[in-house]
């Protein structure tokens, strides 16, 4: 067996555990789950397995073609397509038993004027109360007859959730429960995403839609107070070579780190290539053994070099050191690269290998 140079784990108990807080929070609502973008890039196989053993039987994708990676293999539950109906393709959605989330009213109309169109099939909708990305603008929908419609799910998205004292998302709140009469029926009504869920519970309605939370990520310390999440995954990548550097010589492309006096280094199997970012160069760190150890040069496609001088431990070529664990989770890497825990999640590439714990 070949050992790759770098390494996903996922801790599918944590992921459990996280899903259990979630749910136990918001008692009275149903915990759906996020898991679009290949579940933030952590398997959404076998993420959709782990929750779905958990309880959970609402499950959000962005498009159709995710869904039907889902479908193919699990059909129960409900899987949602939060990007539309994607050139109107009615009769996949029908055939693979996926649920469209209608954004626009020219997708409204066309739905319903399909030769495919059956009125015992779910359907969703989503509002635009004021992130003015996807969704029907509410006056759009005012003089419109949908006393008809017996919807499945309403929802809608905050700007800013996890600004606990932003007024707007109380704004926001106060459109989307404008537009209920309207609807002859509504089995679902959504609008808390992770950090909505805990900005307040007013915003629960009969069903939540986390994402990041579920995979460890807490946006602010604030919020973390709240409810405690788990670490889900550790960031592993193999040392490929040992050796010591004499003083005065640089490393790494383009002579950014010069060595004061003679160092050891380790060099390790990840690089910007896997979704490690560069401008974590000369400034990030990794972890042997809860030591941390600095990354020294510039980060490369395929390594990145460690200052590995004054480890206690007699390292090997072969061993493995952490980028990413419960010391230095998705949060704090995030804040480093001056992003948010979604983009690091995702930035981590196919060619890392997933294995799940």
């Amino acid at each position: 067996m070949i050992n790759p140079n770098a390494i996903l784990e996922i801790n599918s108990k944590n992921l459990i555990k996280n899903y259990e807080t979630i749910s136990k929070y918001t008692k009275k609502s149903l915990t759906g789950a996020v898991i679009k973008a290949n579940a933030y890039g952590l398997g959404d196989i076998e993420i959709y397995k782990n929750l779905y053993k958990a309880g959970c039987r609402n499950f959000f994708l962005a498009t159709l073609n995710e869904a039907i990676n889902i479908r193919k293999k699990y059909l129960k539950s409900n899987i949602y397509v939060l990007n539309g109906l994607e050139n109107n393709k009615i009769s996949k959605f029908y055939h693979y038993n996926v649920i469209p989330i209608i954004n626009s009213i020219e997708e409204l109309e066309l739905y319903f004027k399909n030769k495919y169109y059956d009125k015992n099939k779910k359907i969703g909708i989503q509002i635009d109360t004021g992130l003015n990305r996807l969704g029907i603008q509410i006056k759009e929908l005012i003089n419109k007859d949908l006393k008809n419609i017996n919807l499945f799910i309403l929802v809608s998205h905050f700007s800013s959730s996890e600004e606990i004292s932003n007024i707007y998302n109380f704004l926001q709140n106060k459109k989307f429960k404008t537009v209920f009469n309207l609807f002859k029926s509504i089995k679902y009504i959504s609008l808390s995403n992770s950090a909505g869920i805990l900005n307040n519970k007013e915003f629960h309605y009969n069903l939540t839609r986390p994402g990041i939370f579920l995979y460890g990520g807490y946006q602010n310390k604030k919020l973390k107070k709240i409810l405690k999440i788990k670490s889900v995954i550790k960031l592993k990548a193999k040392i490929l070579q040992i050796k010591e550097i004499g003083a005065n010589e640089y490393i790494g492309y383009n002579q950014t780190y010069k060595t004061k006096k003679t160092i050891k280094v380790a060099i390790l199997g990840i690089g910007y290539g896997d979704g490690i970012f560069r401008i974590l160069s000369n400034k990030g760190k990794v972890y042997f053994k809860k030591k941390s150890f600095r990354i020294i040069g510039r980060i490369s496609m395929d390594s990145m070099t460690i200052n590995i001088t004054n480890c206690k431990h007699k390292l090997c070529v072969g061993e493995y050191m952490e980028i990413i664990n419960e010391d230095n989770d998705i949060e704090k890497i995030a804040k480093e690269c001056g992003t948010i825990s979604r983009e690091i999640l995702t930035s981590i590439s196919q060619r890392v290998i997933r294995r799940y714990l």
